[in-house]
C-alpha cells in the first residue's frame, strides 16, 4: 500500500480533531485487505435478490387473489341476476294466474275474494323472495372476500415467520461480527 504525505491534511488533524488510534487504523486496513467488504457486498447482493424474489412472489400471489375475488364477484353477480329473473318470472306468472282467475269469476264478491287471496299470497312470496336475495347477497360477499382474506392471512403468517428468521439471523451475524472484531483488536494490540 502506498501512502503519500499531505501537509494540509496533517495540519487539519492537529487542529482539534482527535487522531484515530493506530490499532483501529490497522484493523480497518486488515478488514479491507481481508476481503471482508467483498463478502459484505456479496451478502448484500444475495439478500437483495432474495428480497426481490420474495416480493415478486408476494405480488404475484396478491394478483392471483384479486383475480379469484373478481371471478367470485362475477359468478355471484350472475347467480344474483338469475335469482332476480326467476323471482320476476314467478311474480309475472302469479299475476297471469290472478288475471285468469278474475276472468272466470262469476261475480264481484268472488273477484274481491280472489284479489284478497292473491295479495296475501303475494306479500308472503315477496318476503320469501327478499330473504332469498339477502341470503344470496351475503353468500356472494363471503365468496368475494374469501380469496383476499385467505391471501392476507397467509401473508401475515409469512411476515411473522420471516421476521423471526431475520431477527435470529441478524442477532447471529452481530454476535459473529462482535467476536471477529474482538479477536482482531486482541491481535492488533
Amino acid at each position: 500500500m502506498t501512502t503519500t504525505f499531505n501537509p494540509d491534511a496533517a495540519a487539519n488533524d492537529k487542529r482539534g480533531r482527535p487522531s484515530t488510534p493506530v490499532s483501529i487504523r490497522k484493523l480497518a486496513i486488515r478488514y479491507r485487505h481481508s476481503g471482508g467488504h467483498a463478502r459484505l457486498c456479496r451478502t448484500a447482493v444475495m439478500q437483495s435478490r432474495e428480497a426481490y424474489e420474495r416480493a415478486k412472489a408476494t405480488l404475484d400471489a396478491g394478483v392471483e387473489a384479486v383475480e379469484r375475488s373478481y371471478d367470485a364477484a362475477g359468478q355471484a353477480a350472475t347467480a344474483l341476476n338469475r335469482k332476480i329473473i326467476d323471482i320476476a318470472q314467478r311474480n309475472v306468472n302469479s299475476g297471469f294466474d290472478l288475471a285468469k282467475s278474475l276472468a272466470s269469476a262469476k261475480n264481484l264478491a268472488e273477484m274481491v275474494e280472489l284479489q284478497g287471496a292473491y295479495w296475501r299470497k303475494q306479500l308472503e312470496a315477496l318476503m320469501e323472495q327478499a330473504e332469498e336475495v339477502r341470503e344470496l347477497s351475503v353468500n356472494a360477499s363471503v365468496d368475494v372476500a374469501e380469496p383476499i382474506k385467505r391471501h392476507a392471512t397467509h401473508q401475515a403468517e409469512q411476515v411473522r415467520a420471516m421476521s423471526k428468521k431475520v431477527t435470529a439471523e441478524a442477532a447471529e451475524a452481530i454476535k459473529r461480527q462482535a467476536s471477529n472484531l474482538e479477536q482482531d483488536l486482541r491481535r492488533a494490540s
